[in-house]
């Protein structure tokens, strides 16, 4: 079984597409998403009706269930995020937020003899990060009862072994955290009841996303972000 893991596209459609083109190139058997599809691009809109009109499967990220709840519950707050989080909600069409509001907060599979659980943040909390080496991640490893661990949030990938088990994170397609404008995501494949997990890095014309940032007036931090692939 070969997965594409995709997540934090925050409105950016140009990498989204581009990602996807990618993926189809690889002959994956199934793409699953870790959420935050809306908040600081461009199209909150388009990208959620490119998720849907793919049949991407999806779960909730911590920046869908601000925009939901239009509060700071699963966000920062930041002024970025004091700008981001209500246009976000106020471009949103209806059929869209009913969309984002029936999404899961987990995926749970089971390939072969092993278990896989997709989140957004953790096992814990869908806002929690877990950074490559950190205690939080030794934490939930410890607790984790699966085999692998697939998470996203931090925006910057990895892959990480705890004794038998492995937890992953794909980084972000659309607003990424890793010192260049590139977006990321991985390729896991279970095969011969083993794991293999390949972390791909793409180039896309983030140039028009941010073109399209000036033009609907969102805030310089975030475009800058778009540009330099740093918060």
């Amino acid at each position: 079984m070969k997965i594409a893991v995709i997540s934090d596209i925050h409105g950016n459609l140009e990498a989204l597409k581009e990602a996807f083109s990618n993926i189809e190139k690889r002959k994956t058997d199934t793409i699953v998403c870790l959420g935050d599809l809306v908040g600081y691009g461009p199209y909150p809109n388009e990208v959620v009706e490119f998720v849907r009109e793919n049949h991407i499967l999806n779960i909730l990220g911590n920046y869908d269930a601000a925009v939901l709840e239009r509060e700071f519950n699963y966000i920062r707050n930041t002024r970025i995020n004091e700008f981001c989080m209500p246009w976000a909600a106020g471009e949103l069409k209806e059929e869209n937020i009913d969309y984002l509001s029936t999404l899961p907060r987990e995926i749970n599979f089971q390939f072969q003899n092993k278990k896989v659980c997709f989140v957004h943040g953790s096992t814990r909390s869908i806002n929690e990060y877990l950074k490559e080496d950190s205690k939080e991640a030794e934490e939930v490893m410890e607790a984790f009862t699966g085999d692998v661990l697939v998470c996203a949030h931090t925006h910057i990938p990895y892959e990480s072994k705890y004794g038998s088990k492995i937890l992953l994170n794909d980084g972000s397609i659309g607003k990424p955290k890793i010192g260049r404008p590139n977006g990321t995501y991985i390729i896991m494949d279970v095969k011969d009841k083993n794991v293999y997990a390949e972390m791909i890095e793409f180039t896309y014309d983030y140039e028009k996303t941010a073109a399209a940032m000036e033009k609907k007036g969102i805030l310089k931090a975030c475009i800058d972000n778009i540009r330099t692939g740093m918060e």
